[in-house]
């Protein structure tokens, strides 16, 4: 999807983003609304989203991504004002700092009912409107945290990991029907994700204390800090769905840079020294058969 540079605002691409009280999802509605994009900023409260307000191309919107009522009334008001939606950007999301046995269940299932069902939710609206003109993109908010696991996140990195599969497989579905689907993968940045919106297990296991706590800890610690900047992100993420050939996955960050090209590195070296043992695993293609 590329923009049109010299289009009338009738022809600008809607963009509809979701969680823009803060973070990604605010600096890119600003990005876009900057570039005179027809824009639907959504966000639990629709207090948190009165610097849109006087912007003509924006439509704020009430939208809790785990109510269905919600998405549906957000669907049709953008069908209304825009008759379309060009881009949906699932950013909404929280976190979550536990061990994975210290994980508590209702914390659990309320960042899946978040992070993945709510964000599939957001998918099935907009699906319909897009195969039929035969366009649109999708961007789905991942993380590095998706590509690799680390202590004190284990179920955070279970709904980042489950993004990742199945954005893999909807891109395989929709792409042939001229609908791009686009994973976005940040590192550390200065959002609120650490600071405000995640949540911590209220009982910690001592025997964890070096490893989820060290790095619960951490994390807390440079909060406010990262290297990661929310604006330049909401830049790189518009010029990669504009470009002819959009990645299927979006790196953002130095670090998440580093860490991902580390992770294949390792993977590739274990499953290097264990080839003989994998290979063995099949049916002999002789009539020899070891075992």
């Amino acid at each position: 999807m590329t923009d049109m540079p010299h289009a009338t605002a009738a022809e600008k691409p809607v963009w509809l983003i979701t969680g823009c009280s803060t973070g990604f999802g605010r600096e890119l509605a600003k990005y876009v609304l900057s570039r005179g994009y027809r824009t639907v900023v959504t966000a639990r409260d629709i207090g948190d989203l009165s610097e849109f307000a006087t912007n003509p191309n924006a439509v704020l919107v009430t939208l809790d991504v785990t109510k269905p009522d919600d998405v549906g009334a957000a669907i049709r008001l953008t069908m209304d004002k825009f008759k379309q939606v060009d881009v949906l950007v699932n950013n909404a999301g929280i976190g979550y700092f536990a061990a994975v046995e210290e994980s508590e269940d209702d914390q659990v299932r309320r960042m899946f009912e978040i992070n993945l069902f709510g964000l599939a939710r957001m998918i099935d609206a907009v699906l319909p409107g897009m195969r039929l003109r035969r366009s649109g993109a999708i961007i789905n908010f991942s993380s590095l945290a998706g590509l690799r696991g680390s202590p004190s996140i284990g179920y955070y990195n279970a709904t980042k990991f489950a993004v990742e599969g199945l954005s893999e497989s909807l891109s395989q579905e929709v792409e042939p029907l001229g609908i791009k689907v686009m994973l976005v993968e940040p590192g550390p940045f200065r959002t609120d994700w650490a600071g405000r919106s995640a949540a911590e297990s209220e009982h910690q296991i001592a025997d964890y204390a070096a490893t989820a706590g060290a790095w619960r800890a951490h994390v807390r610690a440079i909060s406010g800090k990262q290297k990661g900047d929310p604006v330049r992100a909401a830049h790189a993420i518009v010029e990669a769905i504009e470009s002819r050939q959009p990645p299927h996955h979006l790196l953002l960050g130095k670090d998440a840079y580093e860490s991902a090209i580390s992770q294949l590195d390792q993977l590739r070296q274990e499953f290097k020294a264990w080839e003989a043992v994998s290979r063995g695993a099949d049916f002999p293609t002789t009539g020899v058969d070891p075992l």
